[in-house]
């Protein structure tokens, strides 16, 4: 897959995990595929256990994604994902083989207020 399939292939999962279209959301990944959650431990094998993890997940969620980028074989999304009203904002990084993602790490971090010395850098 050339650059541009690629990100066309990021833009669909990204629109499909905002409509909550779990079949459209993992049509991305290679049947065993592997995606991370350092920050809980958790290590999910397969693209239908990566897809029933997500659909048994029972929060309202929404993805805006900030930007993608990427080249050949490794892809970083910035986005923020909303749960049941809260966001928090993530970086995916996915890696690529023969169009198809065959690893994925999400890591999440949640908002937080600027300390006085950056209070004007607020947006």
């Amino acid at each position: 897959m050339t650059d541009t399939e690629i990100r066309a292939a990021l833009d669909r999962h990204w629109a499909a995990a905002d409509a909550n279209d779990f079949e459209g959301e993992h049509q991305i990944y290679r049947d065993d595929a592997i995606l991370e959650y350092p920050q809980s431990g958790e290590r999910i094998r397969g693209r239908r256990n990566i897809e029933a993890s997500r659909a048994a997940q029972p929060n309202k969620k929404r993805f805006t994604v900030r930007r993608i980028l990427g080249t050949a074989g490794l892809w970083i999304s910035e986005f923020t994902i909303t749960y049941d009203g809260q966001p928090s904002y993530s970086v995916s990084i996915m890696e690529f083989e023969e169009g198809e993602v065959v690893r994925e790490t999400q890591y999440f971090g949640d908002p937080f207020e600027p300390g006085p010395s950056r209070a004007q850098y607020r947006t």
